[in-house]
C-alpha cells in the first residue's frame, strides 16, 4: 500500500511578506546608509526584481497585489533613474493606491465584488458585507494616496522614506485593526478565517 504523502507546508504567508516588505526594507536601509535617493532607488529596483523572481520560484505564481506592487516599484523606480527625477518614485504610492481604489469602486458600479475575487475563498461573507468592506478598503486607499501626496510635497526625503516604509505598512496594519469588529461580526467561521491587510505600496 502506498503511503499518503505528507501535506506540504504552506508558504504563502512568508513568501508574500518577503515579496511585499523585502524591497521596501532594502530601500530604507539603502537610503539610511548612503543618504542618496538615487542609490536607494537602484537598491529598490534590484530588490524588487529579486523578490518577484523569488516569490515565483517558490510558489510558481504570484498573488495579484504583491505582483502589482513589485512591478510598480520596477516601473516607477526605473523611470526615476532614467529621468533623474526622484519625484517619479515618490508618486508611486499615490498612483497605485488611486488605481486600487478605482478598481474597487469600478467593480461596485458593475455590481461585482472585486475584493472577493482578489481574496478568493479566504473569507466567507454575504454580498452586503462584501460591498461594505469593498467601500472601506477603497476609501482607505484614497486616504493613503492623499497622505503620500502631503508627505512627499511638504517633507524632506528622509521623512518621506520613513513614511514609505514602515509608515505605510503601519497605516495598513492600523486600518486592518479597525476592521476587526466588522470581520468578527460577518465572517461565517471567525475562528478559521484570516483578516486581510491592504497591500503596501
Amino acid at each position: 500500500m502506498t503511503r499518503p504523502e505528507a501535506p506540504k507546508p504552506k508558504s504563502a504567508g512568508w513568501v508574500r511578506h518577503t515579496v511585499d516588505y523585502g524591497p521596501l526594507l532594502a530601500f530604507l536601509v539603502g537610503f539610511l546608509v548612503t543618504k542618496s535617493m538615487t542609490t536607494a532607488t537602484w537598491v529598490l529596483v534590484v530588490a524588487s526584481a529579486i523578490a518577484l523572481a523569488f516569490g515565483f520560484a517558490v510558489e510558481k505564481r504570484l498573488a495579484p497585489m504583491p505582483l502589482i506592487a513589485g512591478l510598480g516599484a520596477l516601473v516607477f523606480g526605473g523611470l526615476a533613474l532614467v529621468f533623474h527625477d526622484p519625484r517619479l518614485l515618490k508618486i508611486k504610492p499615490t498612483v497605485l493606491n488611486i488605481a486600487y481604489a478605482a478598481f474597487l469602486f469600478g467593480g461596485l458600479l458593475f455590481a461585482k465584488n472585486p475584493l472577493k475575487v482578489l481574496l478568493g475563498e479566504a473569507l466567507h461573507m454575504d454580498d452586503a458585507a462584501w460591498r461594505t468592506l469593498t467601500i472601506r478598503y477603497a476609501c482607505y486607499f484614497l486616504v493613503a494616496a492623499a497622505a503620500n501626496e502631503v508627505v512627499w510635497r511638504t517633507q524632506s526625503d528622509t521623512v518621506w522614506v520613513w513614511f514609505k516604509f514602515p509608515g505605510l505598512a503601519l497605516l495598513a496594519v492600523l486600518f486592518s485593526l479597525t476592521q476587526v469588529p466588522f470581520f468578527l461580526k460577518h465572517l461565517a467561521k471567525p475562528e478559521e478565517e484570516k483578516m486581510p491587510e491592504p497591500p503596501v505600496t
